[in-house]
């Protein structure tokens, strides 16, 4: 390949501001977070003088049940200034449409997933974008994988910020804390990583009633939250149905519980190629609640009649503010 043949390669310029490059430097050391701290703690491990402290610290891991029963928050560290650092570089922001009554517990449904959810993240898991200040009184968790806290030293980053496992015993045991309690559920999950494109909005809920379900047997309302431009941070290779690519994917996440999806953006100083996500505003919008009645033992008719509410009402979103914050949108929203 000659120079001619090479690819257009955008090079970032040596003047960009300080607060600028701060920011790159925040979200590309969370992308590599987990990694480092693997590396970490097998440093340690093979460390002989070491070795007793990593054993016992892997002995510990597989006895916390933290993330079962409401995660140890560190309101600190959730108002930590490098969360900010990361909200800017898009920037990610919360915008907030009607009172939560805090005497009421919650069940928020996130959409998209997105290829990593970091709408999710600094929105609902930080105070970057003053979540406490906005809903008073909601104390809320962000679920995740329970696979996610048996990674050495990540796991406890996600305790601090209050994240807790998705499991069924763990969101009964937030709920069941008291009034103001609340979770936030990615209802799309690893499915719906492998349909976060730029400019799509496809959404896998149809067959997704578990969360509905579980809202009727608490008696909590369902938030629907939709976060534009969740989807246009990276781009994906694409993966139409019945490709090597999407049989490959389909096959991992069946295995491991969560998707692989190959996606890329822009590196630490061009802005073509990389892994870091391109500098792309998302906005979380959060809707209007929907009561669910206290429901022991909730008939399929009930559950279906409350999921159709909740799609109506993440339906009212996208209506509403679609041509705001979705101008460039390559489609409408589609319940898949």
């Amino acid at each position: 390949m000659s120079f001619a043949q090479l690819p257009n390669i955008k090079f970032a310029p040596l003047n960009v501001p300080f607060p600028r490059r701060r920011q790159t430097a925040a979200v590309a050391m969370w992308m590599f977070l987990v990694p480092l701290f693997v590396v970490i703690f097998l440093a340690v491990l093979f460390t002989p003088r070491l070795t007793l402290l990593a054993l016992g610290y892997l002995v510990f891991i597989f006895i916390d049940k933290s993330h079962e029963t409401g995660g140890r928050a560190v309101a600190a560290f959730r108002k930590f200034i490098y969360w900010t650092w990361v909200k800017d570089f898009f920037p990610i922001n919360l915008e907030k449409t009607t009172d939560l009554d805090p005497a009421k517990n919650y069940i928020f449904g996130y959409h998209p997933h997105g290829i990593i959810g970091l709408g999710a993240w600094i929105n609902f898991a930080t105070e970057a974008s003053q979540f406490s200040e906005k809903f008073p009184g909601i104390n809320l968790r962000l679920l995740t994988l329970e696979t996610n806290f048996l990674i050495p030293l990540w796991r406890e980053v996600l305790l601090s910020l209050g994240i807790c496992s998705v499991s069924r015993k763990s969101c009964e045991n937030v709920l069941k804390k008291g009034p103001g309690n609340s979770i936030m559920i990615v209802v799309g999950g690893a499915a719906e990583a492998l349909h976060a494109f730029p400019g799509t909005n496809e959404l896998v809920i149809k067959s997704r009633y578990g969360f509905v379900k579980l809202a009727l047997r608490n008696g909590a309302s369902l938030v629907p939250v939709y976060s534009f431009g969740e989807n246009d941070i990276w781009d994906q290779v694409p993966n139409p149905k019945g490709s090597v690519v999407h049989t490959v994917q389909t096959s991992f996440r069946k295995y491991f519980s969560f998707s692989s999806p190959l996606f890329h953006g822009r590196g630490f100083i061009n802005y073509d190629y990389g892994l870091l996500p391109y500098r792309r505003h998302v906005v979380s919008v959060v809707g209007t609640p929907i009561d669910c009645p206290k429901t022991e033992s909730p008939s399929d008719e009930l559950v279906q009649e409350y999921h159709q509410k909740y799609l109506e009402g993440l339906q009212a979103i996208f209506d509403k503010y679609k041509d705001q914050y979705a101008k460039d949108r390559k489609g409408d929203l589609t319940f898949i």
